[in-house]
């Protein structure tokens, strides 16, 4: 008889285990464009580029196809802005839910056409052990970033977006890869046989969202404009050195503004149940936007 009880507490704990692995899977967007960012392959994937992603939780790797899942916002709203919006994960795996299709919706609603990309990753963890990684961030992970800015740029009449207002948010590692590229920040190349690649790559302004390797963004005059938020209890290259990123953009003459979270620690990305200060960023960007003419104070 005590075989009921058991029983019965082992389908109850299945229950749970697959509603919390539904309500994962359901942070996907199902309704929403995925536009590949190059529809034959990329430059060096192209034998890769039918592989199937791995999917765990809303946790995404094994990237040979990069894509923008795309969230445009209604005609009566629509300010004309893009943002194209990097997760993190550490470069092995891309954080989709809170640090990309939240922020995706979140903006759209407020107007900014917003594009989340899937990028290439250095460190993936669908990779084996001990094979060579096939990725790089500076050759690939950037790629792939200047792609989706001259991509957005090429699409812009379109989509009703000002190609003069085309920027990008990064979190963590994808803050990384946001830094990387607004720093090597490339022109169009009129002459190139592929329309996109026309385009310019240099973001019109960037938002570094707890980035990792603060110590190798350096910006030079003329950069794009910068958002910087973090927690102070990050880690200490993260809390500490974006502070020291502010001071440098400062010095060359970049406009920064620098939000430091005093409850915050790493990763607080973007979330309904959050409503501490760390949770409102969202909100001070938009307000960064209205203060740099990016989007009207309306």
């Amino acid at each position: 008889m005590r075989l009921r009880p058991l029983l019965r507490s082992a389908l109850s704990r299945l229950s749970c285990f697959l509603a919390a692995f539904t309500a994962l899977h359901a942070a996907a967007p199902t309704d929403r464009p995925i536009i590949p960012l190059w529809p034959n392959g990329a430059p060096g994937s192209e034998a890769r580029r039918t592989e199937p992603e791995k999917i765990v939780g809303a946790n995404v790797s094994n990237i040979h196809h990069p894509t923008l899942t795309v969230y445009l916002p209604a005609p009566a709203v629509a300010t004309g802005t893009a943002i194209i919006v990097v997760p993190g994960g550490g470069h092995s795996k891309l954080v989709m839910e809170h640090e990309g299709y939240n922020v995706g919706s979140w903006l759209a609603e407020r107007g900014i056409a917003a594009f989340v990309l899937k990028h290439r990753l250095a460190k993936d963890d669908a990779t084996p052990a001990g094979t060579p990684q096939p990725y790089t961030i500076d050759r690939d992970a950037v790629a792939d970033g200047q792609r989706a800015l001259r991509l957005v740029r090429r699409r812009a009449a379109e989509w009703s977006l000002n190609p003069a207002a085309v920027g990008m948010v990064g979190f963590s590692a994808g803050g990384e890869v946001v830094a990387f590229t607004a720093m090597r920040a490339a022109p169009g190349n009129a002459s190139a046989a592929d329309p996109i690649d026309r385009e310019s790559a240099r973001p019109d302004f960037q938002a570094l969202i707890y980035p990792g390797k603060s110590s190798q963004i350096i910006p030079e005059k003329g950069a794009p404009p910068v958002f910087l938020a973090a927690g102070f209890g990050d880690r200490t290259d993260i809390s500490e050195g974006l502070a020291e990123v502010y001071l440098r953009f400062k010095r060359a003459g970049v406009p920064a503004e620098l939000h430091i979270y005093a409850g915050a620690g790493h990763g607080f990305g973007l979330r309904a149940a959050n409503k501490s200060p760390a949770g409102a960023w969202p909100d001070r960007l938009r307000e960064w936007l209205v203060d740099r003419k990016f989007i009207p104070a309306k």
